[in-house]
C-alpha cells in the first residue's frame, strides 16, 4: 500500500509545525515583560512632560517656529492644496 509513506509525512510535518508554535512560545515567554501599572505610569509621565502642538487646549497656542507642521517654504504655500 501506498498509504503507509504518505500517513508518515503526515506525522512528520504535524511534528515540524508542532516544533515552530513550540519555538514561538518559547521566545515569546523569554520576551521581557513589565507590569500594566508600570506601563501606565510611563505613558502618563511622557504624556505629561511631551508637549504635543496638536492639542493646544492642553499647552496653549504654539509659535509658529516651533510647530513641526508649520509650513517650512517662504510665502506661506504649503507642498499641497485641498480642495
Amino acid at each position: 500500500m501506498n498509504s503507509r509513506p504518505h500517513k508518515q509525512s503526515m506525522s512528520e510535518l504535524k511534528l515540524r509545525r508542532l516544533t515552530e508554535h513550540n519555538q514561538r512560545l518559547r521566545e515569546d515567554l523569554a520576551r521581557p515583560r513589565i507590569r500594566v501599572s508600570e506601563a501606565s505610569a510611563s505613558l502618563i509621565r511622557y504624556c505629561k512632560t511631551t508637549k504635543d502642538p496638536l492639542v493646544p487646549s492642553v499647552w496653549g497656542p504654539v509659535a509658529r517656529n516651533e510647530d513641526p507642521y508649520a509650513s517650512q517654504g517662504g510665502g506661506g504655500k504649503g507642498c499641497c492644496v485641498v480642495q
